[in-house]
């Protein structure tokens, strides 16, 4: 209970404070910096997930500098040979200011990606932005069938239903792609799973509809009874290694990472930056209240 309280008040400190917890998780403030850490990351053997942070924008000319920032951000990881590709947030680009607006700047930067047969990855916001986001990526999967993916969160009721709904883009010559994760945002028990059992259960459901129905799936977890489900249902229904991966954030569970490695499952780890990190960074701290003390120790207990 203190450890969330503390996370609860730890957004209204300075930004100095938060960077203590925040430099473990993000790669830094600069496209160098992510550039950087995808090298590394590569070098071990594993691919990265690009995303430039900043979202819930308030004016349309932020959501076009954020268009352009991707468009750098996808020339400078070709250049640089980066074996990734890149997510991203649709508020960043005005889903909530005008959203034919929105569909033509994020449609630009896929169709940047598609150009470099890269991809783009639509992430999935809170549950106002659900049903608009979901609109979005069919709109563009009808144009990019191989160049965009979506992400689906398991802790909300609806997700099972949403795979159903959206099983008409999944043709056999070109899998639809998700990334399956629990989901962060703090949403209404009348809407979402609210118990880590319920949760669990609920996402190894989702991931077995999508491995019957030979949907793409990059398995989004750090919770090992995940990563083991996953491996009984990829061995349950003989699923070839071309069809999913592991997917892992910047900083977490390193060791749980490790072995899945090891066990010659893809890895893919989410790699955020930008100077827009602070949202980020409170809301891995609503994720993960232990964070808080360690931050609070850090502060206040210097030795």
């Amino acid at each position: 209970m203190f450890n969330r309280f503390i996370a609860l008040i730890l957004p209204y400190f300075p930004k100095k404070f938060i960077w203590i917890f925040s430099k473990s998780y993000i790669s830094g403030e600069t496209v160098e910096d992510a550039m950087r850490v995808s090298k590394e990351l590569n070098s071990k053997g594993i691919k990265v997930t690009l995303d430039v942070l900043g979202e819930f924008i308030t004016t349309l000319a932020e959501a076009e500098e954020n268009k352009n920032e991707y468009f750098n951000l996808i020339e400078i990881t070709n250049q640089n040979n980066i074996d990734g590709n890149f997510s991203v947030k649709p508020t960043s680009f005005g889903l909530l200011i005008d959203k034919e607006i929105c569909y033509k700047l994020v449609r630009e930067i896929v169709a940047k990606a598609a150009a470099y047969n890269n991809f783009i990855r639509i992430d999935m916001e809170d549950s106002p932005c659900t049903d608009d986001e979901i609109v979005l990526f069919r709109r563009l999967h009808a144009e990019f069938p191989r160049n965009v993916g979506l992400v689906v969160q398991a802790y909300l009721k609806r997700t099972y239903e949403d795979l159903e709904m959206m099983l008409d883009l999944n043709k056999p010559a070109i899998p639809l792609s998700y990334r399956l994760c629990k989901g962060i945002y703090i949403e209404p028990e009348s809407i979402s799973y609210k118990k880590y059992e319920e949760i669990n259960h609920h996402y190894l459901e989702d991931l077995e509809y999508m491995f019957k129905n030979k949907i793409y799936v990059g398995i989004a977890t750090h919770d090992k009874p995940l990563v083991e489900g996953a491996y009984k249902l990829i061995e349950q229904y003989q699923v070839p290694k071309n069809m999913y991966e592991f997917q892992m954030l910047y900083g977490v569970t390193p060791k749980l990472r490790e072995t899945i490695v090891k066990e010659g499952h893809t890895m893919r780890v989410y790699v955020p930056f930008g100077k827009k990190w602070f949202g980020y960074s409170t809301r891995r701290l609503k994720e993960n209240p232990r964070m808080a003390y360690h931050i609070m120790k850090a502060i206040f207990f210097k030795g």
